[in-house]
Formats: C-alpha cells, structure tokens, sequence
C-alpha cells in the first residue's frame, strides 16, 4: 500500500464535487439556523413553488424544483400532514397543489428571514464576489439543467 503525501490528500479540498457538497452543507446548516428545522429546504422550495404557481399539477412542480415525481409526491405528503397544503385529485390521477392558511403563514414567517439569512451565507464575499458568485452558479445549473426553467444565465 503506498503511503499518500499531504499534498495528495489535501487535493480534495480543491475537487469541485467536494466544494458543491461541502457549500450545500453550509447552505443547509445556514437554514436551518435561520428557520429552525420544522421545515427542510427542499420542503420550503416547494412552498415558494406553490405560492407562485397555486393549484399546479404535481408533476409539474416536481419539474419546477428539479425532483423526481416519487420524491416529490412523498414529500407534498408530508406538507399535507402538516396542514401546509391540499393535494386535489384531477383527471387521470394527477394532484392539484395548493398552499393552505396554514401553509402560506408559514411562508409569511419565514420570508422576513431569507434576504438576511442569504446576506449572512455570502457575507464573506465582496458584493461584486456574490453578483459573480451568483451569476456562475445559476449559469453552471442551467449549462446542466437545461428543463430547469431559470432565466437567461448570459
């Protein structure tokens, strides 16, 4: 077995893979902070997807915030059971989505937080670093994702 320098174990701290999971980690743990851990991240992309597009089929908002429809279904479970949305059966057994009162003053209390909790996440970067910082990942999803609906990434 052939003993490994430092110079080659520290080489995965420059890996992009380890960088974008480590980054998620602290995205994650930056919300939860903020929002406690009654709700998830994937569980608030969902909200925010609701609000926008109240009433949405199921298998559209799976595509909207890039799940498959299996997680998305067990997850909108979830939100049911906690009162924050209604799943409405439609034609050929597609649910209809829709924040509840409860679910949408769940939202309410949460969005106060989101600006500052993301000043807090990309604080450390110059405002010129977050807008570049910013700009390459949205691009980097899109160039990756191109069903995942965002705006032109330039």
């Amino acid at each position: 077995m052939n003993a490994r320098t430092p110079t080659e174990v520290i080489e995965l701290f420059n890996e992009p893979g380890h960088l974008m999971r480590r980054a998620h980690q602290i995205a994650v743990s930056t919300f939860h902070e903020t929002h406690g851990r009654q709700i998830t991240p994937v569980q608030y992309a969902i909200l925010r997807a609701l609000q926008h597009e109240p009433g949405i089929d199921q298998v559209t908002l799976a595509q909207r915030v890039a799940l498959d429809t299996s997680t998305t279904a067990d997850i909108a479970a979830r939100l049911e059971g906690k009162g924050w949305i209604v799943r409405e059966l439609m034609a050929r057994r597609q649910r209809r989505l829709l924040l509840t009162p409860e679910g949408q003053a769940v939202l309410d209390a949460m969005l106060p937080k989101v600006n500052p909790m993301y000043s807090q996440l990309l604080g450390s970067l110059t405002p010129g670093e977050q807008v570049e910082f910013l700009r390459l990942l949205r691009k980097f999803v899109h160039l990756n994702d191109p069903t995942d609906g965002g705006p032109d990434q330039g």
